[in-house]
């Protein structure tokens, strides 16, 4: 038995995690119905989110008991080990509800303090809706369906296919949509596909250059962000920290301050007044 708190051992863990729950869901999106909502009407729960959620949480109880959970659809369950697993049991729900493949299991396992901000992603897993299985564990690399993922260079910013993602609210949309129209000019063209952890496994791959988005929560980039910076991309808050609430931007390193401080002109800065009233 090896380190149960080893990055190689918890993505292991995680992908077991994810391909379950990504079978139950895939498995239940045809009977998919939305039960309730969140931070607005279009802001949607399915009973599938629910499913998924409680199938992770129970998993988690069987084989790893002492560990914490920290997840978007439940209560936070507190652990002894240091380890807390971060879920988002559909990642991209609107696209999951429509048939839109652009959607993920995603599963993490970090250390530290999640709520303050403290927290080191150890390992991490998603499966999308597609079937790729994408992974990474904290030294050891990145992966899609088992294959290392490393970035090696790519266009500047003027180059450059920029994702990004827009909040629930409508009058926050409305800002960064602001914000993408200042953009548009400085960059290839701008993609919003509907999944913050897919995204971010996408320009781990450089299927898409680069990515920014507001208002996410840790679940919606615990993997994802360490698939693609293991993957040799730097994912940063705005000023080049640890991604938070406020903003995540990833890059190629050689890209991300020429990205950062064109969204900070651009007004990427100072929405927060808006985006989280």
């Amino acid at each position: 038995m090896g380190d149960m708190n080893d990055p190689l051992e918890l993505m292991d863990v995680a992908l077991r995690l994810a391909r379950e729950t990504g079978g139950l869901i895939n498995e239940g999106r045809a009977q998919a119905r939305v039960t309730t909502t969140k931070s607005s009407d279009v802001d949607i729960v399915t009973q599938m989110d629910v499913a998924a959620e409680t199938l992770l949480r129970k998993r988690i109880a069987e084989w790893r008991p002492d560990d914490a959970v920290l997840g978007e659809e439940g209560d936070d369950t507190p652990g002894t080990s240091g380890i807390t697993w971060v879920l988002d049991p559909i990642d991209g729900t609107v696209n999951y509800l429509y048939g839109i493949p652009h959607y993920a299991v995603s599963v993490a396992a970090v250390s530290g303090d999640v709520r303050n901000g403290t927290w080191t992603r150890l390992a991490g897993a998603l499966v999308d809706g597609s079937g790729v299985e994408w992974t990474a564990a904290l030294g050891h690399g990145s992966y899609r369906n088992g294959l290392r993922l490393m970035r090696n260079g790519g266009p500047g910013l003027s180059g450059s296919l920029l994702a990004t993602g827009f909040q629930y609210v409508a009058e926050q949309r409305v800002i960064q949509g602001g914000i993408v129209t200042q953009m548009l000019g400085q960059v290839r063209d701008i993609r919003r596909l509907g999944a913050a952890s897919i995204d971010l496994c996408l320009v781990a791959a450089g299927t898409i250059d680069a990515y920014y988005e507001h208002g996410l929560h840790p679940w919606d980039f615990a993997a994802g962000a360490l698939v693609a910076a293991e993957a040799g991309v730097r994912v940063g808050g705005i000023d080049g920290g640890d991604p938070d609430s406020h903003l995540l931007i990833a890059a190629i390193p050689e890209v991300w301050d020429e990205l950062r401080d064109a969204l900070e002109a651009s007004g990427a800065r100072d929405p927060w007044d808006v985006i989280h009233p």
